[in-house]
């Protein structure tokens, strides 16, 4: 059986960008939890995340710095915090869900879904770069890390 990898897609409207993964995980939810929430570790089996500071937990502020942007930092509010299925942070322009669905047999599917938009976004949308790679790279990277045990 081949897992399932679905590619990153972005449909842009006007006033907004939606991107979104998912992949199949061969690992129980709560190892893939623990590597969602555990802030430091991101660097160490993210090839996509620079650093994350503070703790991700409900109601708390953590500041991002992806490869896509090095030198910008994201702060970020932790928004939703439901063990282990479903994570969102973001700030006033979007926010990025994970979500953690139960597939029976040890397997899990994985979604990664950020939304970003607003009645200003047309005017700097040009200078956001493309999430696609870096959502799949993403997805591809936590489902290694998650399949070695943590």
């Amino acid at each position: 059986m081949t897992a399932t990898h679905t590619k990153a897609t972005t449909i842009r409207n006007t006033f907004s960008r939606e991107t979104s993964v998912a992949i199949e995980i061969q690992a129980e939810a709560k190892v893939v939890w623990a590597l969602l929430t555990a802030a430091a570790d991101y660097p160490k089996w993210s090839s996509t995340v620079v650093g994350i500071d503070g703790d991700i937990a409900l109601g708390n502020t953590i500041k991002l710095r992806s490869t896509l942007d090095p030198k910008r930092t994201f702060k970020l509010k932790v928004k939703e915090f439901s063990p282990p299925n479903r994570l969102v942070w973001g700030d006033a322009m979007g926010k990025r869900t994970y979500e953690l669905t139960d597939k029976g047999e040890g397997k899990l599917l994985f979604t990664m879904h950020e939304k970003i938009g607003g009645p200003v976004f047309p005017l700097f949308a040009h200078m956001i770069p493309s999430f696609d790679e870096s959502f799949d790279q993403f997805a591809t990277d936590l489902k290694r890390r998650a399949e070695q045990g943590a």
